[in-house]
């Protein structure tokens, strides 16, 4: 039998306690700042590696960037992140992105990602909302082997985009399904 001590508790809760604070990003209490300072950088990389995203931005009425989302998981999992709303080029709100999922799997991730509101409705139904779900109106943009987006996703009537890019780590591949993006205050 384990005999367990205060002193071993307290070393294991305090080692959990920085490993969830590591799932903030390092963007921290900066404010909105530091996040339009990732979202801008964010978009710089996404424009200049796949240019196509450039025409697509065009045409959206509003686009979410989410520049780090950190995912983890170990039969059970979960990720989060935090972005901001832009309208017209301006940032309008900030969130965050939250997921949690149960299965089989174990590793951990860290990806970027933009939504492209490509109707007004859609738009207004994010913003107003207490709490948006991703769910199946997503269209998600996929690489070819060319590391090129497909050119369906720009011709189709979509009202949301999704565009996941920049991966890295060791869960294989990024949903956003099931991720609930809430208002924030930085």
């Amino acid at each position: 039998m384990q005999n367990y001590s205060r002193r071993g508790f307290i070393v294991a809760a305090g080692g959990a306690t920085l490993g969830l604070a590591g799932c903030a990003n390092g963007i921290g209490s900066s404010g909105g700042a530091t996040i339009d300072a990732r979202v801008d950088e964010t978009l710089r990389y996404l424009y200049s590696t796949y240019p196509e995203a450039r025409s697509l931005a065009d045409k959206a009425n509003g686009i979410l960037v989410m520049p780090l989302v950190t995912e983890a998981g170990f039969g059970v999992g979960g990720a989060y992140g935090r972005g901001a709303l832009r309208v017209g080029g301006a940032t309008v709100d900030y969130y965050s992105q939250a997921k949690a999922s149960f299965g089989l799997q174990i590793g951990a991730q860290q990806y970027a990602h933009v939504l492209f509101f490509m109707t007004e409705d859609a738009l207004g139904e994010f913003r107003y909302a207490s709490g948006w779900s991703a769910g199946a109106d997503i269209k998600y943009a996929v690489l070819n082997d060319g590391d090129r987006f497909t050119a369906d996703t720009f011709a189709t009537g979509n009202p949301i985009v999704a565009m996941v890019f920049g991966t890295a780590g060791l869960i294989v591949g990024a949903s956003l399904e099931g991720s609930k993006y809430t208002r924030i205050i930085p």
